[in-house]
């Protein structure tokens, strides 16, 4: 990191510290669990959200560098902060680069004000990871757009106000990766259908989002008609490359080394150090892909790299932990208020899921392929 940044990761430990004072949240390194919109909302007063926007669409012209500091600080706190995420990670940042005027005006200072929350409208049933393969239709008529079709694992669907969706707009026949479009919906007012879908902690976080014949103006198309698939890729490249990649058990970690304490056995020793020293590496690769985010690279390839070589970190953390830290009771009592067994039993259940969203492993691996040449 360059220097001068040492100030501002103080500022932030210091907030979250007052925050978690004045009104205590359940801890999880997970970005995807605790959704608080008044920890959004005093986050944007701090102006930790759009850090890296232009003023004049409500941003604070930071680096990308500045809000990386930020948001892994946000993370190791295990603070709550799904509510803007997704908005403030990949929409805001897709507005920018293909929304209209309108659509910035509107939006962007709404989302840098932590108020504004969206969903990401990707996957579909039956199509699993091949995003390409996608049949939600878009067709014209005469006041903008008509969508029929649905949208799967849409997270917090049915909290939050927008969500941008992937449109075919003509036959696939043309070309898999032809004829896709990106389209703003508003959640609250479209004519819609949200279902619920109920995860294995028994958790309402994933929707299915049915559209049937739901009109929308056509200043909600998002860029170019027919871009989709380009400004898709250039938005998981935001999505797959930042310290959520590989943080997401980061609180077990946290509590292992905790719960061992000052005299750890041969084969706790060994686990804690070199999960530490691949939490290490993946750190600096991950910082090294926000440099180049700083520099209007688009690090698809080292994206891909990250989020493969992070997610099995992740998993690898729980495992780790249950092998040098067998928990069959609640006598491991954690320093975050609660029991080891109880995180180790929410991290067991939850960890299959990190590999599959911004897209599963075998993705990342032809992506990375792709990049080197070898297919």
């Amino acid at each position: 990191m360059p220097e001068g940044l040492d100030d501002l990761r103080t500022e932030v430990r210091n907030f979250l510290s007052a925050s978690y004072a004045d009104d205590p949240w359940a801890r999880n390194s997970d970005f995807g669990v605790g959704f608080s919109p008044k920890f959004s909302k005093e986050l944007g007063e701090k102006g930790w959200i759009g850090m890296t926007w232009p003023k004049k669409y409500g941003g604070h012209g930071r680096s990308m560098l500045e809000r990386y500091v930020v948001t892994e600080e946000l993370l190791a706190a295990g603070a709550p902060v799904f509510a803007h995420w997704i908005a403030d990670r990949q929409s805001g940042p897709l507005l920018l680069r293909f929304g209209s005027q309108e659509l910035r005006k509107k939006l962007l200072p709404l989302i840098v004000s932590g108020q504004c929350y969206f969903s990401i409208g990707m996957s579909e049933a039956d199509s699993g990871s091949d995003l390409a393969s996608i049949r939600t239709k878009a067709t014209r008529n005469n006041n903008g757009w008509r969508l029929n079709g649905s949208k799967i694992w849409t997270s917090n669907a049915h909290r939050n106000h927008y969500m941008i969706a992937l449109c075919r707009t003509n036959n696939k026949e043309e070309g898999r990766h032809k004829g896709l479009s990106q389209f703003l919906i508003d959640l609250k007012n479209d004519n819609l259908v949200i279902n619920p879908i109920i995860n294995m902690l028994g958790e309402h976080e994933f929707n299915e989002v049915v559209f049937e014949d739901t009109d929308i103006d056509a200043y909600r198309l998002i860029g170019n008609e027919g871009d989709g698939w380009k400004q898709v890729t250039s938005e998981l490249a935001y999505e797959r490359s930042g310290p959520e990649r590989f943080l997401s058990s980061f609180h077990i970690f946290a509590s292992l080394v905790n719960e061992i304490g000052e005299h750890p056995d041969m084969y706790q020793k060994e686990a804690i150090g070199r999960l530490t020293s691949r939490l290490w590496t993946l750190r600096q690769m991950s910082v090294a892909v926000a440099g180049m985010l700083d520099a209007g690279e688009s690090p698809e390839v080292e994206a891909a790299i990250v989020k493969n070589l992070g997610n099995n970190f992740e998993q690898e953390v729980v495992s780790v932990a249950r092998s040098v830290m067998p928990v069959q009771s609640s006598e491991y009592i954690s320093s975050k208020g609660v029991t080891f067994s109880d995180l180790m039993a929410e991290a067991t259940l939850r960890v299959p899921s990190f590999t599959l969203r911004g897209g599963t492993t075998e993705i990342m691996k032809s992506i990375i392929a792709r990049g080197l040449g070898l297919r």
